[in-house]
């Protein structure tokens, strides 16, 4: 797999109005996202998870070290236009990136302000809407949207620009449950199905083990990055940066905490139940064992 995103050595701070001194977020730091990968990166308020994904599209710039998007250099003001047609951004709240008063005219926003021709605009913004599956309510006024379905007009909105990665900015923080497996749904479909690279910051945690690809930061450093199941496996560790695990995940542990042999890598609600019916099985055929044991003397 050939790397798009790579950050060599990067390092970035920000500077405070009224303190001279700046904030160091991270510090000669080292990261690669491949083409076509689905990355979830995850870490506590403060952890620089969000500060580097804006580095992905240059809305920040590193102080030092070097980051490129499929081998054009971020700080090359020639390349800006071409970086961020490669890289589109979606943030959490679908209502700041929402500027239009019709679903389809939103979607083609973009489009219009590039220059496409109308015709092409028009094909462009049909194929979004069916990828995010909003087609039906192209005519409709997107403040009547739910939540769920706003989120999606505004990865359309991107995914008309074509990019070849989307990173997605905790975009379903502000969506109720229902709103949350819509945006998921989509965001699976489109790196299945399209190939679309996609760089997901969550805080959720069922989420993050939907991706290949889980990364951990803490205070500007990546701390772990592999399979969710290698990741989610470090329950112990997690907690002790101020993060969650997957509700599956988090009944294994307490369960071997408490003296039952369960596996470490469960990560899904059916894979929890299956290895809950197990644990039950195996206890009662050690009972009926005992048992006849018993009886026997």
């Amino acid at each position: 797999m050939n790397d798009f995103i790579e950050a060599r050595g990067i390092s970035f701070s920000y500077a405070m109005e009224d303190d001279p001194n700046p904030i160091r977020v991270f510090e000669n730091l080292d990261f690669t996202i491949g083409q076509g990968e689905l990355v979830a990166i995850l870490g506590h308020n403060g952890s620089g998870k969000s500060t580097l994904a804006k580095h992905f599209n240059a809305i920040l710039l590193p102080d030092e070290g070097q980051l490129t998007v499929d081998g054009m250099d971020t700080q090359d003001n020639d390349k800006l236009y071409d970086i961020r047609q490669e890289v589109g951004m979606v943030f959490q709240n679908p209502d700041n990136q929402i500027v239009a008063t019709v679903v389809e005219e939103d979607v083609a926003f973009g489009l219009e302000n590039m220059g496409v021709e109308p015709s092409e605009i028009r094909r462009r913004v049909d194929q979004a809407l069916e990828s995010v599956g909003i087609s039906e309510y192209k005519t409709h006024a997107p403040h009547r949207l739910s939540g769920g379905q706003k989120q999606r007009v505004a990865i359309a909105g991107i995914i008309a620009m074509r990019p070849r990665c989307i990173v997605l900015d905790e975009p379903t923080a502000m969506l109720d449950p229902q709103g949350r497996c819509e945006v998921m749904r989509t965001i699976l479909d489109l790196n299945r199905n399209y190939g679309i690279t996609i760089v997901l910051i969550t805080h959720y945690m069922d989420e993050a083990a939907q991706c290949d690809r889980v990364v951990v930061m803490d205070s500007g450093a990546v701390l772990l990055d592999s399979t969710p199941k290698e990741v989610f496996s470090h329950v112990k560790m997690l907690k002790s940066v101020g993060l969650d695990v997957p509700q599956a995940t988090e009944i294994c542990y307490e369960l071997n905490k408490a003296g039952y042999t369960m596996p470490t890598e469960v990560l899904s609600v059916r894979d929890c139940a299956d290895e809950l019916q197990k644990l039950i099985e195996r206890t009662y055929a050690a009972k009926r064992k005992a048992a006849k044991l018993g009886g026997k003397k």
